[in-house]
Order: C-alpha cells, then sequence, then structure tokens
C-alpha cells in the first residue's frame, strides 16, 4: 500500500511543471551478443543528453519556465531478467506484467543510495542486426516506468533518443498519434505543422506520431531530434500550455 501511495502521489504531481523531473535510467541487455555488452561497457551517464536538451528546447516552446524540466541520468545497469509482455497478452496479462513491473521499480527506488527519479526508464538495447522492432517499447503511465527497446550502435544513438523521449511521454499520458494498422501520423495531431500549405510533405515528425508524412501513402522515420517538435495535442496531455506555443 505504502509503494502504490508513493506512486500515486508521484503521478499526481509529475505535470505540476513547478520542479524538474528526475529520470533514472537503468540499462539492460536485450541479447547476450559482444557487440551489445561492448556498448553496453562503454555507456557513460550522459548517453541521453540528446533527448534532454530536446524535451528542454520543446517545453520552452510553451512556456514552461523550468531551467531543466527533465533531468535524464544513466544510473547503472540492471542485470536481472525484467518481466516479460507478450505480444498476446490478455488484458490479466497485462495487468499482472504491470504489477511486477510497478514492484520492480519500488524496490530500486527503496535501494537507491541517493534520491530516486521521478521517472524510471529501463533502456534494453539489441545487437543491431537483431530484427527486433523498436516499436514493441513500453510504458507504463500510473507507475512513471518506460521500457524502450534501442540498438547497440553508436549509428543509431539518435534514433535511440527519439524512441526514449517518446516512451518517456507516455508514462505522462502522452498517447500515440499514428494509426495502429499502418503507422501512419494522424491527421492533425500527428502532424508537426497541420495548418502548412501545402500541407504535404511535412519537414518534421510530431514526437508521438513518430514519422515525417511525405505524401498520402508514405511517411518516414526521422533521422534524429531536430527534426522532430512535440505537438500542441501532446502539450496538453502533459499539462503544457497549448496556447502559449511559439513556432518551432
Amino acid at each position: 500500500m505504502f509503494a502504490a501511495g508513493t506512486q500515486f502521489f508521484i503521478a499526481r504531481h509529475a505535470t505540476d511543471w513547478d520542479a524538474p523531473l528526475w529520470v533514472d535510467i537503468y540499462t539492460v541487455a536485450g541479447d547476450d551478443h559482444d557487440v551489445t555488452r561492448r556498448y553496453l561497457d562503454a555507456v557513460e551517464r550522459t548517453e541521453f543528453a540528446d533527448a534532454e536538451a530536446f524535451l528542454t528546447r520543446e517545453a520552452r516552446r510553451y512556456g514552461v519556465t523550468l531551467e531543466e524540466p527533465f533531468r535524464l541520468r544513466v544510473v547503472g545497469e540492471y542485470h536481472a531478467p525484467l518481466p516479460r509482455l507478450d505480444h498476446r497478452a490478455s488484458a490479466l496479462g497485462v495487468l499482472w506484467w504491470s504489477l511486477r513491473m510497478r514492484w520492480l521499480a519500488t524496490r530500486l527506488r527503496w535501494g537507491a543510495a541517493g534520491p530516486s527519479g521521478d521517472i524510471l526508464v529501463f533502456a534494453v538495447f539489441h545487437e543491431p542486426a537483431t530484427t527486433v522492432a523498436l516499436d514493441g517499447s513500453t510504458a507504463l503511465e500510473k507507475g512513471l516506468i518506460a521500457v524502450p527497446n534501442l540498438f547497440a550502435a553508436r549509428e543509431a544513438r539518435a534514433t535511440n533518443q527519439i524512441v526514449l523521449a517518446h516512451e518517456l511521454l507516455h508514462t505522462l499520458s502522452a498517447t500515440d498519434k499514428y494509426a495502429l494498422d499502418t503507422n501512419a501520423p494522424s491527421f492533425p495531431d500527428g502532424y508537426a505543422a497541420p495548418d502548412a500549405r501545402p500541407l504535404l510533405p511535412q519537414t518534421k515528425a510530431e514526437l508521438m506520431a513518430g514519422r515525417i508524412p511525405l505524401d498520402e501513402q508514405h511517411a518516414e522515420i526521422p533521422e534524429s531530434l531536430r527534426n522532430v517538435v512535440i505537438g500542441p495535442a501532446t502539450a496538453r496531455e502533459i499539462g503544457w500550455s497549448a496556447s502559449a506555443a511559439m513556432t518551432p
């Protein structure tokens, strides 16, 4: 009960934006490949500095006055297997997985040497040649927990930042803004510039849509967060003032 109450309090006040949100990131080996091991051994505390800078930039566009609304830090590696969520899991299976993840997060918070983060991220790295789909990442809003699937390669670092930022905002109630059957960005909320004329092609992606619409049938994954913005609908979901937005 104490753990549940603590998580409820944190979640309730996470989007007040009167203090920075600390994000503790645990790296996790998604496989036993040597490439993955070498990558994890070289990960630094500032691995996700680009994601932090992006979130700061977008927060300022929406009038958030905090100097650093998010503070991302890699706090170590989590070596034990994470609770697994089967993609065919029933509602009961998803609930059981959620409870196990929340209990794991609680134990890590209790065992932390210093103040623990408001949000916990388990960044699961995979060997780049694997067939794992990065869109298999998950997040828990109630537990403020994100589990992004990432690639263990320097050349994937830019797209890893996008995936982590996307899953991070899910923990704050942001919803996906793409069609589940086609992955196409949803109009208008999934468009970075829904008022642009001509509408297509777009030049940037909305973070929770994840792709840049090019025409009616095609959209591409952005190369980095330089080509991504947080749209007004997402801003409202996480407690930012969409009316205060400046042009990206």
